[in-house]
Parts: C-alpha cells; structure tokens; sequence
C-alpha cells in the first residue's frame, strides 16, 4: 500500500459488497490520523496534567514521552509554553494507508483469522 500512498489522489473501498468509503487519499490519512501528538519532554507528569486541563486525552508512552489526542500539535505546543514546561519534540502523528484502510473496513471483513491462530 505504500506504492499506492504516493500514487493515488482518490480512494474507493468497498467491503461485503458495499461501498465504505470514497474519498481522497489525504483526508482518509487526516480522518484515521486524529490529532494524536507525540510530545517529549523531561516533565511528563506535569505537561500531562496541564494538557488533560486542557481537554486532551494524554497517556505516557515512555519514560519521556507523552502520546497527546484531542488537540493538534499547535494547541499543545501553546498550552506547554502558557505553563512554562520544556519540551524537546512535538510532532503530529500521521497514519499510513494500510493504518487507515484497516481502521476503515475493520467492520466490513469476511474471513478473519481466530484469536490465538497465526496465519
């Protein structure tokens, strides 16, 4: 599918027969990509509490790295300085297309391997 990324300006999927979406490569990668935000920063605690005051929903992914939803890179980046919170990094997270088509038609499979079989 990563051929197809960089090809395909439309995207027609159909799944059992029915249409499940027909839309353009770039807003099926912006639906499916969210605003998660990954932020790195040597004061997690903190920054997760002040951005969740903010409305995002925050989980620690590592030691000093926060995944952030709810609100874009821009808002993230403005609520950190309002606070006075050092951050290293903070960059948008962007879904691939396989990402993306799996989310989409995650509903509309017709043979799926059992839990616990590998295929």
């Amino acid at each position: 599918m990563r051929e197809l990324e960089g090809s395909a300006d439309h995207l027609v999927v159909i799944g059992r027969g029915r249409l499940v979406a027909d839309t353009s490569v770039r807003d099926l990668l912006a639906a499916a990509s969210g605003d998660r935000v990954v932020l790195r920063t040597s004061k997690g605690s903190q920054a997760m509490t002040v951005l969740a005051g903010a409305g995002a929903t925050v989980a620690a992914a590592d030691r000093d790295a926060v995944t952030v939803s709810g609100l874009p890179a821009e808002r993230v980046v403005a609520v950190l300085t309002e606070h006075g919170l050092p951050f290293s990094e903070v960059a948008a997270q962007r879904a691939t297309l396989e990402e993306a088509y799996l989310q989409l038609t995650r509903d509309a499979v017709e043979f799926t391997t059992p839990p616990g079989r590998a295929g």
